[in-house]
Parts: structure tokens; C-alpha cells; sequence
């Protein structure tokens, strides 16, 4: 009796207007800091296996896709933020019937915007990557096979199964806006298993190339959909999961938009910065887009502490800012960002200390392997400052204030990012170096961490974010 009770416990909504903050916060963070690792899996395991047994032609191929495909899921990631925000501040003030409304519209939205998004983009694939200067080097054991060609083949199967994707991702935001980030944990879990297997299955077995990594991501994002799906169906103590709720509501279509307009234009904005710079990495050659691609899957299990603190923190304070206390609001953002900050302290040590042992993971090729390193050491710093920008954005965006954040993301990356990259690059100019150097890259990267979290500081400090909580109907 008493262990079905601790499972039921386990698996519920988390009420965190009550209890000490930064033991909430981290009960909260801890599942989805796994979940986040899970998730990093994903991709980790995709270039392993493309660069283990494929090579490393068909790692820059995936890396060159990367910012694409994040560009591409920009909708879902501002209907995800906005869902987060209503979700955990009418969680907060336990107003069942806008939960409800809620919820049913975000299923609708994602779903108009995921037939959307394969209409309109899937035609406009390869005429991008010719844009992006995406090299045409054949892949090692493909005869007929191109960078260019495998990465067009990952775009448009990622393209076509966008709705695993995109439903996942929300489905989860909303689960975890009502204090639930076991469920997540799990479902992810599950379907990152799948993933691995599929993975190697597709590509070592069968010898899909790129496209087979691709494809087990899909199927494996689809699986934690329906687990998701599944989930709200036995939460309706706290929400009612009708088909009425489907049809769209002006009032919460424009609250999602409202809210989440901003951190899908962030994400935008973000990833057009990529595929600018990228555009520039190309030009260096197929070893440093390679190199790059390394970098950015480890970059993303550095950053992990600060992603999960930072949506801990915005699920904290909806449910605070939603029941009116302020107070707690700002002691638990003080908590919750000293523990990423001394969590991401930590993760930035151990990749100075140990982080060429991780680039072999990726590659046989010793070359490859000590330029990543180079270059990550570049950015090691540079994941504290972030530590201070994902905490306090968090807690400013659920308290409903998504607008900030989005206008910093606009200063540092279009202000700095790539006006440095770009400018580096030009100034070291020689006729040995006719693009600069290569570390011009992750400078550019590096600037635009340590400014950003001077100014969400600042901006936090200020206390505009206390006057933007969504009314209650």
C-alpha cells in the first residue's frame, strides 16, 4: 500500500508555491536534468554512429543540418514556451477551466502548424543548402552520395516526421508546467532507447547513411508522443481532457501567441545566427564543419544544467507569480541560479580537464580530434555566464515576460555574434588564411554568452518581469 502511494507521489504534479524553494526547485531539476541528458543522447548517438560508421564527410553532413532544423522548429518552440508559462500559472492558481482551454488549444495549434511546416518548407531544402555554400565532397564508401545530398536526405525526413517532434517537445512542457517532470523523464528515456537501437540497426545493419539517423529519431519522437498523449489522459483531476477543448479559442490562441511569439522569435533569430555563421564555417572545410559538429554534442551536455535549471525556473515561478507570491519568487531565483551556476562550474572543469577523451568518441582521426578540443576549450568559460542567463530568463518568463529575453537574444546574437565572427574573420586575413582564423567562430560565441548574462542581470534587477503575470479569467 505504501509503495503505491510513493509511486502515485512520484508521478504527480508538483505544487511549488509550498516548501522550501531551492529544495523544489531541485527535486524539480533533478528528473529533467536526466530527461536532458536522454534527450542530448539523441544527437550524441546519431554523430557517433554516422562518424564511427560512416565517417567524417557524413558528421559534417549532420552538423550542416543542425541549425536548419532548428530554424525549422521554431513554431513549436514558441507555442511550447507560451503553453509553459499559462500552463504553470493556472496550474498555480488552480483555475481548472483555463488549464483546460490551455491545453486543448496547444494540441490543435501544434498540429495546424506541423501540416504547415511540411507544405511550405520541404520544397525549399535543397535551395537552401546551395545558399549555405554546403559542400559537395562525396561521403567515404557512397558513390553517388554528396554532403550536400545526405544532409538534404536528414532535412526532409526530419521535415516529414516534424509532428513527433514538435508534440513531444510541447506535450512535455505541459506535463512539466503542472510539476511533472518524472513522467517526461520516462517517456524520453524510453525513447532514447529506441532511438540507440534503431540508430545502429538503420545505419550498421542496413547501411541507410545519414538518412537511417534521421528516420530512428522520428520514429523514436513519435513513441514518446503517444506515451505523452497517454499521460494527460490520466491527469484529469487537475484539467478536463475533452474534445471540445480542441476547437480554438481566440482568447488562449493569442495568449500562446502572445507569450510564446517572443521565445519562438529568440529561437529564430538564434538560429538564423547559425546558419549565417555557418555559412562562414563551411568555407573553412570539411574537417572544420566536422569539428564544429563535435563540438556542439558535447557543447550540449555542458550546457544541460543550465537548460534544466532555467525551465525548472520558469515552471517555478509561473506557479508562484500565478498564486500572487513574489516574495518567493525572488528568493527561489536567487537558489535556483547560485545551483546552476555552481553546477555549470563544476561540468566546465571536468571538459577542461578531460574533454579530448570525449572527441574520440566521435572520430578515429587524431587531427579531428585536437582541433575540437582547441576550440571547445574557447568556450569553456562561457557556460558559467550562461548559467546566470538561462536562470534569471527563466524565472522572468514565467512570470510572463517572454519579450526580454527575446530582445537580448536579439542584441547578442545579431549585435555580436555574428558582427564578430564575421569581422574576425576579415581582419586576420592572409594569403595562407584566406578566410581568417577558424577560432573566429567560437570568440564570436563566447561574446555573446558573457553579454548576455550582464544584461539579463541587469534586466532582472530592474523588477519589470513583476508586471506581467496573465490575468485570471
Amino acid at each position: 500500500m505504501s509503495r503505491s502511494f510513493s509511486l502515485k507521489k512520484i508521478f504527480a504534479p508538483t505544487d511549488m508555491t509550498v516548501g522550501t524553494p531551492w529544495k523544489s526547485i531541485l527535486i524539480f531539476t533533478l528528473p529533467m536534468l536526466i530527461g536532458n541528458i536522454a534527450q542530448q543522447l539523441y544527437s550524441t548517438v546519431d554523430s557517433i554512429v554516422v562518424g564511427k560508421f560512416i565517417g567524417d564527410n557524413a558528421l559534417a553532413a549532420v552538423g550542416i543540418a543542425v541549425p536548419v532544423t532548428n530554424l525549422l522548429l521554431v513554431l513549436f518552440i514558441g507555442i511550447s514556451a507560451g503553453a509553459s508559462v499559462m500552463v504553470s500559472q493556472y496550474f498555480g492558481a488552480k483555475n481548472r477551466e483555463a488549464l483546460s482551454q490551455t491545453i486543448g488549444n496547444c494540441i490543435t495549434v501544434t498540429f495546424l502548424s506541423s501540416l504547415f511546416l511540411v507544405l511550405v518548407a520541404t520544397p525549399f531544402v535543397r535551395p537552401l543548402l546551395t545558399v549555405l555554400n554546403t559542400p559537395t565532397t562525396l561521403i567515404e564508401g557512397y558513390a553517388d552520395k554528396t554532403i550536400f545530398d545526405a544532409c538534404a536526405d536528414y532535412l526532409i525526413i526530419s521535415i516529414l516526421g516534424v509532428a513527433g517532434m514538435a508534440y513531444y517537445n510541447i506535450l512535455s512542457g505541459i506535463i512539466r508546467g503542472m510539476g511533472d517532470s518524472v513522467s517526461a523523464l520516462i517517456y524520453l528515456l524510453v525513447a532514447t532507447v529506441v532511438n540507440i537501437a534503431l540508430d545502429i540497426y538503420f545505419v550498421a545493419s542496413l547501411h541507410m547513411g545519414v538518412a537511417g539517423v534521421a528516420l530512428a529519431t522520428i520514429i523514436a519522437q513519435f513513441i514518446s508522443t503517444i506515451l505523452c498523449f497517454i499521460k494527460l489522459g490520466r491527469m484529469r483531476e487537475h484539467f478536463d481532457f475533452k474534445l471540445k477543448y480542441l476547437r480554438p479559442r481566440a482568447h488562449y490562441v493569442k495568449t500562446i501567441v502572445r507569450l510564446g511569439l517572443p521565445a519562438g522569435l529568440t529561437q529564430a533569430i538564434f538560429s538564423s545566427a547559425m546558419i549565417i555563421v555557418q555559412s562562414l564555417t563551411n568555407c573553412f572545410g570539411d574537417q572544420f564543419i566536422a569539428a564544429n559538429i563535435v563540438i556542439m554534442r558535447v557543447d550540449g551536455f555542458a550546457m544541460m544544467p543550465n537548460f534544466s535549471f532555467g525551465t525548472a525556473l520558469t515552471t517555478y515561478a509561473g506557479q508562484n507569480v500565478g498564486a500572487g507570491l513574489y516574495d518567493r519568487v525572488t528568493k527561489g531565483a536567487k537558489q535556483g541560479t547560485l545551483m546552476a551556476v555552481g553546477c555549470s562550474t563544476v561540468i566546465t572543469a571536468l571538459i577542461l580537464l578531460f574533454g579530448d577523451k570525449l572527441m574520440w568518441l566521435f572520430t578515429d582521426t587524431k587531427e579531428l580530434v585536437e582541433l575540437s578540443y582547441r576550440l571547445m576549450f574557447i568556450l569553456a568559460v562561457g557556460y558559467i555566464a550562461m548559467a546566470v542567463t538561462q536562470g534569471l530568463s527563466g524565472i522572468m518568463r514565467g512570470a510572463g515576460d517572454t519579450v526580454t529575453p527575446m530582445w537580448i537574444s536579439l542584441i547578442t546574437t545579431v549585435l555580436v555574434r555574428v558582427p564578430v565572427a564575421y569581422g574576425i574573420s576579415y581582419l586576420t586575413r592572409t594569403p595562407e588564411l584566406p578566410y581568417g582564423i577558424k577560432e573566429c567562430i567560437q570568440i564570436s560565441l563566447l561574446c555573446s554568452w558573457v553579454l548576455g548574462a550582464i544584461l539579463t542581470f541587469a534586466f532582472y534587477v530592474r523588477g519589470k518581469w513583476k508586471t506581467k503575470a496573465i490575468k485570471q479569467d
